[in-house]
């Protein structure tokens, strides 16, 4: 572990290696699992917003689980979630014609419909960020269903840090992920 500002990193992003391998997995993540993706406050909202224009990429099952549900959801424990298909899909994936898992947020915003991609806990991942009041710990999250991606990213040599370099700069900035890189550099001497 180490530490950049207020953030607590696993090694791990640096020295583990991942390329997602939707041929392989189909998406598994987003059908996969006890819980919806994890949602940040100011995300429900926009969520809330967005959904107008999300919802004619939706399927009909994704639909009733979110009207009956809402946009978002706050879980037992308290955290906010995005909504179930009956305890089982993210009720926000649709599957393309090859029976691959997608988001219809992702969708929307690819076709231009939304200016947001999609809840940035589904961006950063295999990242997961637990926030503590005084830092946030950054780790990476070892699921068997990536276990295709895993092979994909060293294969190609992909650490995990750079296949989420994009979420990384979205959710903490450039300055703070040119920091990551210069202690990966360090790291990988």
């Amino acid at each position: 572990m180490f530490q950049l500002g207020k953030t607590i990193i696993s090694e791990d992003i640096i020295k583990k290696d991942f390329l997602c391998n939707l041929s392989a997995c189909k998406g598994a993540c987003c059908i996969d699992g006890d819980a919806g993706a994890p949602l940040e406050e100011d995300e429900t909202k926009i969520m809330e917003a967005i959904y107008p224009k999300v919802k004619p990429f939706l399927r009909q099952e994704g639909i009733d689980a979110i009207e009956a549900q809402g946009t978002s959801i706050t879980s037992d424990l308290g955290d906010l979630e995005t909504p179930l298909i009956n305890g089982a899909d993210c009720a926000y994936v649709i599957f393309d014609e090859k029976n691959v898992a997608l988001c219809a947020i992702e969708e929307a915003y690819n076709q231009g419909e939304i200016d947001w991609k999609k809840p940035v806990s589904c961006h950063l991942y295999p990242i997961r960020i637990q926030d503590y009041s005084e830092f946030s710990a950054v780790n990476y999250d070892k699921w068997d269903i990536c276990d295709d991606a895993c092979t994909l990213g060293e294969e190609l040599g992909v650490p995990v840090y750079k296949f989420v370099k994009e979420a990384l700069i979205r959710k903490y900035g450039e300055d703070w992920y040119a920091e990551l890189e210069k202690v990966a550099e360090t790291m990988e001497k």
